[in-house]
């Protein structure tokens, strides 16, 4: 049965088109820098927002009708929801989808029974995938709904817990393994704490690393090879989540030696609830051989939270494909952790959402090649450094100059000159002439 009859195959019309179903910069087989433009920009449908979210917050109950023809809480929705997610990528030629346990199946009465839901899911979904080539990008537990986990799982202080999030790690790995998934997420929900006063951070913190350990180990055993990946967000629901940001995550990751086996998934509107620049963390991640995958959303300026939007903002877009180039493209891929808002609830809204972000990323890929075949960034940023190209330049860069050399070359000179121009207002103006000229 077609859910979406109604709607047609999303096609590439061109940026004149005023069709609202139609991509307007998307044009998957289009070849640039080298690729195709679907093999830059691998999408990913996000379970939980696209076929589970129906607009509930804590003012009210949701809008959208995410029945799909079938009893919510039940099987039946359960496969109902595969039809509607492998319609709706087939007719916007999505090839990636993502998930969280919980957003499969409902909770059964105990482990046992979740878990044998989730096989009988995993083969319908296995199924849908072999009819319509389209892939698993990456699966995740769902640690942090239940009010078990009021604490955390890995940062949880009971035992009972901790090994009940063993429990479903593993068979969410399981599951990730058996859909052919290329990546495994750590999202620590509610890793982190509301108060010290309460917390043995150190104590929590090796737990988490010991329950990642067992896991790659877990996953390594049963033949999976990909990616685990660690989304850095610096809060909420948790007051203080331990994976902050980019650089905090990393420093865990080498701290407790999972740095082999873990990269990191940025999600844009995390790196700006931490203060950053959604490039800030991909640029972080990329210098340390860390960049694998993307939550790609936006947050609103005028709100504190985790809005997890539709990416509009083509700058934003831009500046990330920029940095995701430079760092030779991602392993993993461009997940769409994004939902519509409240007022938009209808089928044909969840069509436009992702046309949006789609749309947005296309036109970010194109200005990103074009500020790199530009030149004028790169070869600003070349020559603002330019001085380390001496003699004495190349020793500190090859960490073979003391400090007592460099102390009488500033004798010799006496005082240092002005270090030259950032020039941050022109560089801002070749942005815009790109975008616009």
């Amino acid at each position: 049965m077609s859910l979406f009859k109604h709607l047609p195959q999303i096609k590439y019309e061109g940026p004149k088109s005023k069709n609202p179903l139609a991509f307007k910069y998307y044009d998957a087989e289009r070849v640039i820098h080298g690729k195709k433009m679907k093999d830059h920009l691998k999408f990913a449908m996000a379970w939980w927002h696209n076929l589970s979210a129906t607009g509930q917050d804590m003012f009210g109950p949701g809008t959208a009708d995410k029945s799909f023809g079938a009893q919510p809480g039940t099987m039946e929705h359960a496969k109902a929801k595969v039809d509607a997610g492998f319609e709706f990528m087939q007719k916007l030629g999505i090839e990636y989808f993502c998930f969280h346990d919980t957003d499969l199946v409902p909770e059964g009465k105990d482990l046992a029974e979740t878990n044998q839901r989730l096989d009988d899911i995993t083969d319908y979904i296995k199924a849908k995938m072999a009819e319509t080539n389209i892939q698993c990008l990456w699966g995740t537990a769902n640690l942090f709904s239940h009010p078990r986990y009021m604490n955390g799982a890995g940062s949880s202080n009971s035992l009972d817990v901790y090994c009940h999030a063993a429990a479903q790690l593993k068979k969410a790995i399981e599951c990730t393994v058996k859909l052919g998934g290329s990546g495994y997420v750590f999202w620590g929900g509610r890793e982190g704490y509301e108060t010290l006063l309460n917390t043995d951070m150190q104590f929590e913190q090796e737990n988490i690393a010991a329950l990642m350990r067992m896991s790659v180990d877990y996953a390594r055993s049963i033949g999976f090879t990909g990616d685990f990946y660690i989304e850095p967000k610096p809060k909420e629901p948790m007051k203080h989540q331990y994976d902050f940001d980019a650089a905090t995550a990393i420093g865990f990751l080498r701290q407790y030696g999972l740095d082999k086996d873990f990269k990191l998934n940025i999600e844009a509107n995390h790196a700006t609830l931490a203060g950053h620049t959604f490039q800030h963390d991909l640029r972080v991640a990329a210098i340390n051989g860390m960049l694998g995958s993307v939550d790609a959303n936006q947050g609103d300026d005028m709100l504190g939270w985790d809005t997890d939007q539709f990416p509009s903002n083509v700058y934003e877009t831009t500046l990330a494909m920029y940095e995701i180039l430079k760092a030779g493209g991602l392993q993993g891929g461009l997940n769409f952790d994004a939902k519509n808002r409240r007022p938009s609830y209808t089928h044909e809204d969840m069509f436009e959402g992702f046309i949006l972000g789609m749309d947005s990323f296309a036109l970010g890929l194109i200005k990103a090649v074009e500020l790199m075949e530009d030149g004028r960034i790169d070869g600003f940023v070349k020559q603002r450094y330019a001085s380390y190209g001496s003699q004495l330049g190349q020793k500190v860069r090859a960490g073979k100059a003391s400090l007592e050399e460099l102390a009488e070359h500033a004798i010799q000179k006496g005082n240092a000159p002005l270090p030259g121009s950032g020039r941050q207002e022109y560089l801002e103006g070749v942005i815009n002439d790109v975008l616009f000229g």
